[in-house]
């Protein structure tokens, strides 16, 4: 019975990196969720290299929440409840700014 306790401990372990965040780091991290509800990002690459071999490249991401237009503000305050358990301390009109 004793071996009981610690092997229930190991398999719970990976169970509580999903608990809450705190806040402001759930803060941070929906910010840039809500970003990319309001528009795709995207970068383009395009240049010679050292040998003369032409480079290109392109990179863009588009969200899920931008395609079924969602409010980019809708989705930073959920996020953020969903990943700290509480309500933003600031609106996403705010975390845009700075």
């Amino acid at each position: 019975m004793r071996r009981a306790l610690p092997l229930a401990l190991v398999a719970l372990s990976p169970l509580a990196a999903c608990g809450p965040i705190p806040v402001d780091q759930a803060e941070r991290a929906c910010a840039e969720d809500a970003r990319l509800a309001e528009h795709p990002r995207g970068r383009a690459v395009l240049g010679i290299g050292s040998d003369g071999q032409a480079i290109a490249g392109l990179d863009v991401s588009i969200s899920s929440d931008f395609v079924l237009g969602r409010d980019p503000s809708q989705v930073y305050d959920a996020c953020v409840k969903s990943r700290s358990g509480q309500f933003p301390t600031r609106p996403f009109s705010d975390v845009k700014r700075g």
